[in-house]
C-alpha cells in the first residue's frame, strides 16, 4: 500500500512542490487542501475489493480473456493456468509460469477473480496465490498450514470485500482483500468443499472427504456480518457444488457414497433454510446456472457410459433437454462447466484420460460448438476476465 501511495504522490509531485516551495508561504487553506488530498489517497488505496468481479473497467463489460485452472496430476506439482485472449485469439499455455517464472504448485483446486485480483488455490501444496487479475503477476502467497499440518484448501468465494476459503480441516478462513490478512477462522462441518456467496449469506457444503467411509451431509450457513456459522442444513450424503438461482433457491449436488446412494441435484429454500426438492430421475456430478437455465452434467466413472449434459429450467424446476449438445460434438470426460456472464456461451472442459492435455469447448446456448482450445492436465475450472 505504501508503494501505491508514494506512486500517487509522485504523480502529483509538481503541484505539491509548487504549493510548498521554499519561496512560498502556504495559506491555511492550502495546508487543509494537502491534508485532505493525502487522506483521500490513503482511503482509496486501502479500500476493500468490490463484489462485482467485472469492476475492472465497466464500459461496456465484456469477457476479454478466459482463465482455465488446470488441476494437474496429483503429487506431480504441475498445476497451471491456461489463458485464452478472446480479443487477440491467442493462448498462453501456462500464464502463471510466464508471469512469475515459477510453477503454481501441486493440484489446482479453485480460481476466483474478485475485483482487481485473482486468487488461486492449490490443494496439495496448501497455498493461496494472490495475483493481479490481468497480468497474473504474484502479489502474495498465503500458506494454509496449521501446526505444521497442511490444511488442504479446496474452494474460494468473495463477498463484501472479503474472500472466504474452505479447507479440509473443517475451517473457513476469511481474508481481507485490502491488506490480505486473515481476519477470522470459522469452524464448519467435516471436509468442507464448495462455497457460495448468495442471498446475503455464505453457504458451505460439508462433504466429509475422500475416505469413502465417513461422509458429512450438511450445508453450513455463515452470517457475513458476524462471521459466525448460524445454521446447518441436512441435504444428503456428500454435498458438493453450490449455485444460486434468481428465485431465492440454492442448488446443491450431493454425490452420495459412490455405491447405493446416487448423485442427486437438490434445491434449498434460502429463506427458510430447508431442503425443498430433489431431482430423483437422474444422476448429477456438477453444474452451472446461467439465467433461468441450469447446465447439469454427469460422468459415469465406474460404468464407462461416458458423459451426459442436461438442461433444467430453474424457474419451473423442470427438465428442458436431456442432451444439451445438439451437433454431435463428443466430449470424452466432462470435467468442468461454466457460463460466460456476458455472452451466455457455455464452456465445457474435457479431461480425456486424466494424463495429458485437456480441451475446452465453447458452445452457444443452442448446443452447437463455436470453438475450442487446448488446456493443461485436468482442466478443473473456467473463469472470465470481464473488462
Amino acid at each position: 500500500m505504501e508503494n501505491l501511495i508514494q506512486a500517487r504522490i509522485e504523480k502529483n509531485a509538481l503541484p505539491f512542490r509548487q504549493l510548498f516551495s521554499a519561496k512560498t508561504n502556504p495559506s491555511p487553506f492550502q495546508v487543509i487542501l494537502l491534508i485532505f488530498t493525502i487522506g483521500l489517497l490513503l482511503f482509496s488505496s486501502c479500500k476493500k475489493e468490490p463484489d462485482d468481479e467485472s469492476n475492472l473497467n465497466n464500459n461496456p463489460p465484456k469477457s476479454t480473456a478466459i482463465y482455465v485452472l488446470n488441476q494437474g496430476s496429483f503429487s506431480n506439482n504441475n498445476a497451471s493456468v491456461t489463458m485464452y485472449d478472446l480479443e487477440n485469439d491467442s493462448i498462453i499455455p501456462d500464464y502463471f509460469m510466464a508471469s512469475n517464472n515459477r510453477g503454481l504448485g501441486d493440484t489446482g483446486a479453485d480460481l476466483l477473480l474478485y475485483g482487481s485480483k485473482g486468487y488461486i488455490l492449490t490443494n496439495v501444496s496448501s497455498q493461496l496465490e494472490v495475483v493481479n487479475a490481468v497480468t497474473f503477476k504474484s502479489i502474495k502467497q498465503i500458506p494454509f498450514i496449521s501446526d505444521n499440518v497442511p490444511q488442504q484448501p479446496s474452494a474460494i468465494s468473495g463477498y463484501e470485500g472479503n474472500v472466504y476459503v474452505t479447507s479440509y480441516d473443517g475451517k473457513v478462513t476469511v481474508i481481507d482483500t485490502a491488506n490480505l490478512n486473515v481476519i477470522k477462522v470459522i469452524n464448519v462441518g467435516l471436509n468442507p468443499d464448495a462455497i457460495l456467496a448468495a442471498n446475503g449469506k455464505i453457504w458451505v457444503s460439508n462433504s466429509g472427504g475422500f475416505d469413502f467411509v465417513t461422509y458429512d451431509s450438511t450445508v453450513s450457513v455463515i452470517d457475513p456480518a458476524t462471521l459466525t456459522e448460524t445454521d446447518k442444513i441436512v441435504v444428503g450424503t456428500n454435498p458438493y457444488t453450490l449455485k444460486a438461482d434468481a428465485y431465492g433457491d440454492i442448488y446443491v449436488i450431493t454425490r452420495g457414497n459412490y455405491n447405493d446412494e446416487k448423485m442427486r441435484l437438490r434445491i434449498i429454500d434460502a429463506a427458510t433454510k430447508t431442503l425443498k426438492y430433489t431431482f430423483e430421475d437422474f444422476e448429477a456430478y456438477n453444474f452451472t446456472i446461467k439465467g433461468d437455465t441450469a447446465y447439469v452434467y454427469y460422468h459415469d466413472f465406474i460404468g464407462g457410459t461416458g458423459s451426459n449434459i442436461k438442461t433444467i429450467n430453474v424457474k419451473t424446476e423442470e427438465i428442458i433437454s436431456n442432451n444439451f449438445i445438439t451437433d454431435g460434438t463428443h466430449i470424452e470426460t466432462v470435467y468442468a462447466i461454466a457460463a460466460d456472464p456476458t455472452s451466455g456461451d457455455i464452456f465445457i472442459t474435457d479431461a480425456k484420460d486424466f494424463q495429458g492435455p485437456g480441451m475446452v469447448y465453447r458452445f452457444g446456448v443452442d448446443g452447437k460448438l463455436k470453438s475450442s482450445f487446448q488446456a493443461g492436465v485436468n482442466p478443473v475450472a473456467v473463469r472470465f476476465l470481464i473488462r
